[in-house]
């Protein structure tokens, strides 16, 4: 039997849903977009619906209701979709009914969402379908793709009676696998362990997933979440640079992130500082990998780590950046570098544009950013293997080396992914720095400090080289660099925070400073007592 109020026609005997509207309200503070948008798997009859309709949703928005009314293969179904239907009718607002079950209907609305140019997810989740907890948690699976950052997420029937809560006919297993599954991704907003319904607010970015087909544009990129995949190789001495290396990249990339760093010799206090200087988001992951055995690293030193990298990533594609450098920009555009076939991506070096006199005159790369093709750069890895060994005592090592093996193999990449020299050197002409677009490097994307961490006293003191150039955590700082100061503006979001003005810090420079003005008298003494 039917009763009518307001227009409505709600069955007196299936109000399951009344008891909730004074907790609800409380929540709708929480809600910020103007015109929320409602997703509600199980409608009934509606009177949540109508609910939300009228209220969350009196100055703007809309409901998608799921339900599957019987496939309307019965008369009960088909009376079900009749009285929703005229019921959100009567109230004026946007609706739209999906007389599915769940999972073809979710996986519908995974599909338009994603083709959605705004306005992607909803506000509020309302998951009142099944009983079963295998459905239950199938059904906040897929609506959780759904739901935007902030969202609140309700599940009914967290403590329903007709059924005990460790059978599979009742929801709770599967809220439960849900909740566990998705740690960190929310909070809880149910007040006691013993309310009716499971209550949560969304703390995670929107990720629709998997169901973008291959030939997809690349502004779907995001939503495959397999996201960037960042390399860095370092041992302790290198541990804080490479947290502000880090930090920077996870600041300006907003998107997936997988972080491996290459243990050439971590102590456990800098791996843990290390982890602590990441963002608090769920999209970034960072993952520490042991050097293969029987090393190049261990071999002949860390310089060597870049080879070792490309036989233990387990990833083909991967953007490899020294320690020593400052993300400005996001990396997703880098990433998404069209490499043409060839194994790697990088920027000229802008010290040496055609090389040197170790290697042969031809354009040069720096090898502190790197694109790498790993499926198709491990095809020669014994070439490589035996090339380092060749080339083991090169002027600069593992740089000459990738030279060499690489010639005629890497993509050139745009100076701002690799910007060298800033305030030094690459405002000194050359004939082959002058061919460079050195334009490119005014608004950079990644800002590589090169040279030495603790220059010698010669460079300090060289009349054609001013301002020196360092790195500015050293003792002589990094004199005329435009992005030092953004550097330790960065250190002070990691665990190093404070360095700069430490004891520890001054005592270092100190120390440093005199051992560089100490060895220079040395050679200074030996070079004129071989004289």
């Amino acid at each position: 039997m039917s009763a009518s109020t307001n227009g409505y026609e709600f069955t007196p005997s299936q109000d399951w849903f009344t008891q909730n509207i004074p907790y609800w309200k409380s929540l709708f503070p929480l809600v910020t977009s103007p015109e929320p948008r409602i997703l509600e798997i199980g409608s009934w009859e509606g009177r949540s619906a109508v609910f939300l309709l009228t209220t969350l949703c009196a100055q703007g928005g809309e409901i998608v209701c799921i339900d599957h009314f019987d496939l309307m293969h019965t008369p009960a179904g088909r009376e079900r979709h009749r009285k929703l239907s005229q019921n959100l009718l009567q109230t004026g607002r946007p609706f739209r009914i999906l007389p599915q079950f769940s999972v073809p209907a979710l996986y519908a609305l995974l599909e338009e969402e994603i083709a959605r140019d705004t306005s992607t997810g909803f506000d509020w989740v309302y998951v009142d379908g099944s009983h079963r907890a295998d459905d239950t948690l199938l059904d906040a699976e897929l609506a959780w793709r759904l739901a935007r950052e902030g969202c609140i997420f309700i599940f009914d029937d967290y403590n329903w009676p007709e059924q005990p809560v460790e059978s599979v006919h009742h929801p709770r297993r599967g809220i439960d696998a849900f909740l566990a599954l998705h740690a960190g991704e929310y909070e809880h907003l149910s007040k006691t362990a013993e309310q009716y319904q499971m209550i949560l607010r969304k703390t995670s970015e929107m990720r629709i997933g998997f169901l973008v087909e291959q030939s997809a544009e690349r502004r779907f990129a995001s939503a495959l979440s397999l996201g960037i995949y960042l390399v860095l190789a370092i041992d302790t001495s290198y541990a804080m640079a490479a947290a502000v290396t880090i930090r920077s990249a996870t600041e300006k990339t907003l998107g997936r992130m997988t972080i491996y760093i290459v243990d050439c010799g971590i102590c456990v206090e800098d791996k843990e500082k290390i982890k602590s200087s990441l963002p608090e988001r769920d999209n970034v992951t960072l993952v520490f990998l042991d050097l293969p055995t029987e090393s190049l690293t261990a071999e002949l030193g860390i310089a060597w780590a870049k080879v070792d990298m490309m036989k233990i990533l387990p990833v083909e594609r991967a953007l490899y950046l020294d320690a020593d450098m400052l993300v400005c920009r996001s990396l997703e555009e880098l990433w998404n570098t069209d490499l043409e076939g060839s194994s790697i991506g990088a920027a000229v070096d802008v010290g040496f544009p055609m090389g040197h006199d170790g290697v042969s005159t031809r354009r040069y790369f720096n090898s502190g950013m790197l694109l790498i093709d790993l499926a198709k750069a491990r095809t020669r890895l014994s070439e490589l293997n035996a090339r380092v060994h060749e080339m083991k005592d090169a002027r600069f090592r593992d740089q000459d080396v990738l030279n060499v093996h690489f010639a005629g193999d890497w993509a050139e990449v745009n100076l701002s992914w690799n910007a060298q020299g800033l305030g030094t050197y690459a405002e000194i002409g050359s004939a082959d720095r002058d061919t460079l677009a050195l334009g490119d490097m005014k608004d950079p994307g990644v800002v590589h400090f090169t040279r030495p961490i603790h220059p010698d006293l010669v460079a300090v003191l060289n009349p054609f080289v001013q301002p020196y150039t360092s790195k500015p955590w050293g003792y002589a700082g990094a004199p005329g660099h435009p992005f030092k100061d953004e550097w330790w503006g960065v250190l002070n979001e990691t665990a190093w925070a404070g360095w700069q003005g430490s004891t520890q810090y001054h005592g270092m420079c100190e120390g440093e400073k005199q051992k560089a003005i100490r060895d220079s008298i040395t050679k200074f003494e030996t070079r004129v007592r071989f004289y």
